[in-house]
């Protein structure tokens, strides 16, 4: 038997035969390892700023403390961020230098923008400001420090047992997502119309950069998301007042539905930044909605 399948002009079992038309292959391109460690660096220090500054500012409530002067807050907001960022990086496997460096760019902005602060050169706001945007050269330095780390895939570590804790590992983008919109529930305000259109734009962006319109009907269809904020856009300003509000909360709230069906295929953008603008657009669209009702 094997002699026969091995016969000249017969198939092999190496050779297993292919029925039916062969789909053309479809190129999958990704942000380049250094951006992506950068982009999730930077969304862990934002989810360490607004959980870990949130808390604080509740326990200083009700321990009745005094605000925190502008040079201390922001040693504490570097604290908050590098928190944050380090239980990532510990996360995603980095080594303790690596970690470490990352975290000395948390704080030398603060630390250089404190002179000129103490000097009477800077207020306040500037040195809050500064520090901020100072940050994000620093962070790219450490990168580049050590390129051949970050030029690769690090695994995750295994998936936590516990329930909590694996739900918390699986849904971080949606919990970053409630931090973010948190104070929208307790002082919801309507949006403007143009604001619809910060929702298409987001994705034909992060298309772009992902090479993601080689995928048959991706393009078109992402086109047709734009067409269609957009002409919402359109009729709520031209309606104005409460009703062209409502149409604004409903444009909002359609989106949080496209980025559900985003997610369930994983098609161009990653899951998590679906996972996450659902949340916030739905928030969004409810609170719009609250606003709206309690006015």
């Amino acid at each position: 038997m094997t002699d026969a399948l091995a016969a000249p002009g017969g198939p092999t079992p190496s050779t297993p035969t292919i029925h039916g038309p062969t789909a053309a292959p479809v190129r999958h391109s990704r942000l380049s390892p250094l951006a992506r460690h950068l982009m999730e660096m930077a969304l862990a220090m934002v989810a360490g700023m607004l959980a870990l500054g949130a808390a604080r500012a509740t326990l200083g409530g009700l321990l009745g403390l005094a605000p925190a002067t502008p040079g201390v807050a922001s040693l504490l907001m570097a604290t908050d961020m590098s928190i944050g960022m380090a239980v990532w990086m510990w996360y995603r496997r980095h080594s303790g230098p690596a970690v470490g460096e990352m975290v000395l760019a948390m704080y030398v902005p603060v630390l250089v923008l404190l002179v000129p602060y103490r000097a009477g050169l800077l207020d306040g706001d500037a040195l809050m400001m500064g520090t901020h945007v100072l940050m994000v050269p620093a962070m790219v330095a450490a990168v580049l420090r050590r390129r051949a780390e970050y030029a690769v895939h690090h695994p995750n570590r295994a998936a936590p047992r516990h329930p909590w804790a694996r739900a918390v590992a699986q849904r971080w983008p949606a919990g970053l997502a409630l931090l973010m919109t948190a104070d929208n529930w307790s002082s919801p305000v309507p949006l403007a119309a143009y604001t619809l259109l910060v929702l298409p734009a987001g994705y034909l962006i992060i298309g772009t950069v992902r090479r993601q319109w080689g995928v048959p009907g991706a393009l078109r269809l992402q086109l047709a998301g734009l067409a269609g904020w957009s002409g919402l856009a359109l009729l709520a300003l031209l309606l104005g007042g409460p009703a062209g509000q409502w149409l604004v909360a409903f444009g909002w709230l359609a989106h949080a539905g496209w980025d559900v069906i985003h997610h369930r295929t994983g098609k161009v953008v990653p899951r998590a930044y679906a996972q996450w603008c659902g949340v916030i657009d739905a928030v969004l669209g409810i609170t719009i909605i609250l606003a709206l009702v309690t006015t």
